[in-house]
């Protein structure tokens, strides 16, 4: 079978087996998240990009052992300042010392390749209530006035990853020519783009055609894709997918600004394989294999035509992430959460069936498992112990429309304790269960699954 119980958490109902070759990646960016339970060694993950060709990076934060092994591997690199960190941002001192302790400190020869400064993410998400709206132009402005002063804003720009819901969408007002920065946001919006255009940035972009699908039944679903249709006219311009329509609703949304020429970003755009009904290998395929093949041939959008700057979101998948948006949120990788890849991919856009390579050298627990046991007598609180279990680890593959979700009951509650078994690295207390479960299950298993 391969190695199991490790980090990545591998359950009973979904262990793969997988052969990997070489791909190639021209021009292509990923992002690198890091909100796992055992995450990779900086250095692993590092290789892994090296070994596949990706030569940019976009980080969450400026983790200084990420940084240490970015370290003369000529990656470009987009560092971050999260969310929680803008309103400290406000202060230019806080905004010099950050400087100095995350870009100045790597700018040497064999250093951090490092070309933007990503300020906050997402920061004016719908959601957020406008926690963010008031702090974030102003660390966005102390940022870029310190990389000048340290003498690197000629090389290294900052710019600020916003949603798609900062404009009007294709889903709103299907009309690309028509898109318009939100008016509750026209005032921070406008200084932003000010800034960047002053100052030669781009502007940075997350598109979800994923997120056009879920939780609306009635979206089209082949206009999520590439290969779809369901197009819709606008200006004698026809739109055949989503990604072109929303993009094109943020070139309408700069170009009413006056900054219709403004260099865009694609910060994240993928497809996650697990946490809902359209999250699964089948259709994430299918979108990748529409995305690289335009990418490679610098198709662009109707109103950009040309080469897109793209950071495919995201590399691994994070088992530690919020799901608050949705069960999705733990299952954006094109590797899974110990590196191997999940499908074929051709991240070149050649056409090419053929895995990632995976990672190397990584360290596995045990081949052990904790499973519930049906013969137990006290199962009084079995519910309780099942809630308790995907509370601290993840369970999102037994959501509804998810990989697992056909199990059963008894399947449920050992998908359930073995999650968080593996997650607390198999420890003999981490499968009692008030004496509903067994744990160290592995000779038998492994010839089951042989």
């Amino acid at each position: 079978m391969g190695n199991s119980g490790f980090l990545a958490t591998l359950l009973l109902p979904t262990l793969l087996c997988v052969h990997l070759s070489v791909g190639s990646v021209t021009g292509l960016g990923v992002n690198w998240g890091t909100m796992a339970t055992h995450k990779l060694p900086p250095e692993t993950v590092v290789k892994m990009l090296k070994d596949n060709g990706i030569k940019k990076v976009k980080l969450f934060d400026a983790d200084s052992n990420t940084m240490g092994a970015l370290a003369g591997s000529d990656l470009e690199v987009m560092v971050a300042i999260p969310n929680d960190q803008l309103l400290a941002m406000n202060s230019y001192d806080r905004a010099k010392e950050w400087v100095k302790k995350n870009i100045t400190l790597y700018n040497f020869k064999g250093g951090v390749n490092i070309k933007y400064v990503a300020v906050g993410n997402e920061p004016f998400l719908q959601t957020y209530n406008g926690s963010f709206v008031n702090t974030t132009f102003p660390a966005l402005q102390n940022i870029q006035n310190a990389l000048n002063d340290a003498g690197v804003g000629d090389t290294i720009k900052v710019t600020v990853p916003l949603n798609a819901d900062v404009y009007n969408s294709p889903e709103s007002n299907p009309v690309p020519s028509a898109g318009r920065f939100r008016t509750d946001i026209s005032r921070p919006m406008s200084q932003i783009v000010d800034l960047l255009a002053k100052n030669g940035a781009p502007f940075t972009v997350n598109i979800y055609p994923f997120l056009s699908l879920y939780g609306n039944d009635d979206f089209p679903f082949n206009y999520a894709f590439f290969d779809g249709g369901n197009p819709i006219v606008d200006n004698k311009i026809q739109y055949t997918n989503v990604f072109d329509a929303n993009f094109d609703t943020l070139v309408s949304a700069l170009k009413a600004v006056g900054h219709g020429s403004m260099p865009i970003i694609i910060g994240e755009v993928g497809w996650p394989t697990d946490g809902d009904k359209n999250a699964n290998m089948a259709n994430a395929q299918r979108f990748y294999n529409g995305l690289f093949p335009r990418l490679a041939a610098n198709t662009g959008t109707p109103l950009r035509p040309g080469y897109i700057e793209v950071y495919l979101f995201g590399l691994i998948d994070e088992d530690a992430k919020s799901i608050a948006p949705g069960n999705f949120e733990r299952h954006w990788g094109i590797f899974r959460y110990d590196g191997q890849p999940k499908f074929p991919i051709d991240l070149s856009g050649q056409n090419q069936t053929k895995f990632l390579i995976g990672a190397k050298d990584v360290k596995y627990l045990k081949q052990q498992w904790c499973m519930f046991n049906p013969n137990a007598k006290n199962i009084g609180k079995l519910v309780d112990n099942i809630n308790y279990a995907c509370t601290f680890s993840d369970c999102t593959a037994l959501g509804f429309g998810s990989s697992c979700n056909g199990l059963d009951a008894n399947g449920n509650a050992s998908y359930a304790f073995n999650m968080y078994y593996q997650v607390q690295n198999q420890k003999d207390t981490a499968c009692s269960f008030q004496g509903i479960s067994a744990s160290k299950l592995k000779d038998q298993l492994k010839q089951n699954w042989k």
